[in-house]
C-alpha cells in the first residue's frame, strides 16, 4: 500500500493524521466542487482502531450546515455488512446454519417458485439467490437456481432478516442491537428513524448539488436503511478486520470468495452476463472482495440515490477506509480520495461503472444546465464529425434522468430524444423518453414511446404499468 495510510503504517498517529489532512484538506474541497457534492466525511482505521477521521462540507446546501462527528449519513448499501456480522454471529451461536434453507427458519411460500424452497443464508449473502435486486409489482421472482449465479440482490437480504426475525422471536432492530450496536459501542446507528437525528442528520442532494429532502425511514430495511456517523461504522469495521465477536472459523467463511463477479454485470438479471468471470472481484458473506498484488481487501459501495459511501479494508494489516457523502455525484469523486489515501489497486470500482466528476457526461449535463438547448445542438454537432465523440447509450441516458432531477423535464426530453436518436434499437432509450415526456405532460407521445419500448422488449414490465395508467380514463371532475 502506498501513499497516506502506508505512511500511518510506519508514522505515529498525530504525525500521520497531520500529514492526512494537510494532503486532504487540498483535495477534497476541490472535488466537492467540481462533483457538486455538498459535503464528505471519511474515517482511517489503523492496526484495528480508528485513527483518524475528519469531515469537510455541508449538511445542507441551504444552510451551510457543516459536516461535523456527529452528523448522519445514510449508509445505503453499506447495510448489507453490519447485517450479515449479525448473521455470522448468529451462526456460532447455533441459531441459524448457513446451509440450511431459510425456508426452515421462515416457513411459508415467500416466492412461488419452487427453486425457492432450496435458498439458503450463504446464498443470500454471496447474493447468488436467483432473485432481482428488488421486485416490480409486488411479485418477487427468481431468474437462476439459487448458487447458480451472483447478481446482486436487495431482495435476498430481505428475506435472510424476516427469517432472523422469525427464528429469534426478536424485532429486527433488537437483534442488531444486541448482535451488532451494543458490543461494538456504536451509539449513533440504527435502521429506523430516531428523533434524536433529526438535528444530526446530513440532507441528500441530487446530481447538481441542490437539496433533496429528509428521509426518515419508518421501518428497518437489512439491505438499505442504516442510519449511522462514519466514526460509528469505521468503529464497526475496525471490528471486522479483527474479527471481533466472532469465532475464527466464521471470520474466516465470511471473508472467503464464495463466487466470483462476471465482468459484464452486478446485477446480473436485468443485465446479460458476458461469461467471462473477474479474476480479482469476488462476494464473500456480505462483503466484495478484491485480489490484488496489495493482498485480499473486503469492500463495500452504497448508492441511495442521493446519498454515496464506500468502504475498504485490509484484514492482513488491519486498514481500512470509510467514506460517506451526500450527494448524487458522491461516487464520482470517491474513487480519487480512495487513491490519494490507499493508493492501491480497487478493481471493483470500475465495475460498479460510475461516471467520474469529469467524465464526458458530466461534462455534457452541466453545459446543458448552463446553456439548454444550445449545448445540446453543440454536442450532435460534434458527433457527427467526429462520431468517437458520442456518448454511450447508458451516459446519454443518465444525463436525462440527472436533468430530470432537477427539474429541467424540457432538457431532459430534449437529451433523450437525442438518445432514441442515436440508438433506435434501445427499448430503455424509448421507455426512459416515454417516462420524461409525462413528466412533461406530453401524454400521447409519452404512450407512443412506451409502446415502441414494449414492442422492442415485451417484458418491460414497468413500461406496460405506466402504459396502464397513461391510457387509463381521467377521473371524473
Amino acid at each position: 500500500m502506498k501513499n497516506l495510510l502506508a505512511a500511518a503504517l510506519y508514522l505515529s498517529a498525530a504525525t500521520a493524521s497531520l500529514q492526512a489532512q494537510a494532503e486532504l484538506d487540498k483535495l477534497v474541497p476541490q472535488l466537492l466542487k467540481d462533483g457538486d457534492v455538498p459535503g464528505l466525511s471519511m474515517a482511517l482505521v489503523r492496526n484495528g482502531a480508528v485513527s483518524w477521521h475528519h469531515s469537510w462540507g455541508v449538511k445542507d446546501a441551504s444552510t451551510g450546515a457543516p459536516i461535523d462527528d456527529e452528523t448522519i449519513f445514510e449508509a445505503a448499501s453499506l447495510s448489507k455488512p453490519v447485517f450479515a456480522y449479525a448473521v455470522m454471529k448468529l451462526v456460532d451461536a447455533g441459531v441459524i446454519d448457513l446451509d440450511t434453507p431459510i425456508a426452515h427458519y421462515l416457513p411459508g411460500d415467500y416466492v412461488r417458485d419452487p427453486r425457492g424452497a432450496q435458498i439458503t443464508p450463504r446464498n443470500a449473502l454471496s447474493h447468488t439467490t436467483g432473485f432481482p435486486n428488488w421486485r416490480n409489482n409486488d411479485e418477487l421472482k427468481m431468474y437462476t437456481a439459487p448458487g447458480e449465479r451472483f447478481s446482486y440482490s436487495g431482495e435476498g437480504i430481505v428475506y435472510l432478516a424476516l427469517a432472523v426475525e422469525n427464528v429469534t422471536g426478536k424485532t429486527f432492530g433488537v437483534v442488531m442491537k444486541e448482535q451488532v450496536f451494543v458490543p461494538l459501542g456504536m451509539t449513533s446507528s440504527s435502521y429506523t428513524w430516531q428523533e434524536r437525528f433529526e438535528k444530526r442528520k446530513a440532507m441528500g442532494h441530487d446530481a447538481g448539488g441542490a437539496p433533496t429532502h429528509l428521509k426518515r425511514p419508518p421501518g428497518a430495511n437489512a439491505a438499505a436503511s442504516l442510519q449511522t456517523t462514519v466514526l460509528d461504522y469505521a468503529l464497526f469495521l475496525a471490528a471486522v478486520l479483527d474479527g471481533k465477536g466472532l469465532t475464527k472459523k466464521s471470520w474466516t467463511e465470511m471473508l472467503r470468495p464464495q463466487i466470483f463477479l462476471d465482468e459484464a454485470c452486478m446485477n446480473c438479471v436485468s443485465n446479460k452476463p458476458s461469461g467471462k468471470l473477474s479474476k480479482q472481484v469476488a462476494w464473500g458473506l456480505g462483503w466484495g472482495i478484491q485480489l490484488t498484488a496489495d493482498g485480499k481487501s473486503i469492500w463495500h459501495w452504497g448508492d441511495n440515490g442521493d446519498f454515496h459511501a464506500h468502504v475498504v479494508g485490509y484484514p492482513a494489516t488491519r486498514t481500512g477506509l470509510v467514506v460517506f457523502t451526500n450527494g448524487e455525484g458522491g461516487h464520482g469523486i470517491i474513487p480519487d480520495v480512495i487513491a490519494a489515501t490507499l493508493g492501491d489497486a480497487q478493481p471493483a470500482i470500475p465495475m460498479l461503472d460510475y461516471e467520474r466528476w469529469n467524465s464526458p457526461s458530466r461534462t455534457f449535463y452541466k453545459d446543458v444546465l448552463a446553456r439548454a438547448d444550445t449545448a445540446i445542438a453543440d454536442y450532435a454537432a460534434r458527433v457527427r464529425q467526429d462520431p468517437k465523440a458520442a456518448l454511450t447509450e447508458n451516459q446519454i441516458n443518465r444525463v436525462g434522468y440527472w436533468l430530470l432531477g432537477k427539474k429541467r423535464v424540457k432538457e431532459a426530453v430534449a437529451v433523450l430524444e437525442l438518445n432514441v436518436a442515436s440508438y433506435p434499437q434501445s427499448w430503455n432509450a424509448y421507455d426512459s423518453l416515454a417516462e420524461a415526456q409525462a413528466a412533461a405532460g406530453e401524454r400521447d407521445k409519452a404512450i407512443a414511446n412506451y409502446e415502441k419500448s414494449i414492442a422492442l422488449n415485451p417484458e418491460n414490465t414497468n413500461g406496460v404499468e405506466q402504459l396502464k395508467k397513461l391510457k387509463a380514463p381521467a377521473p371524473a371532475p
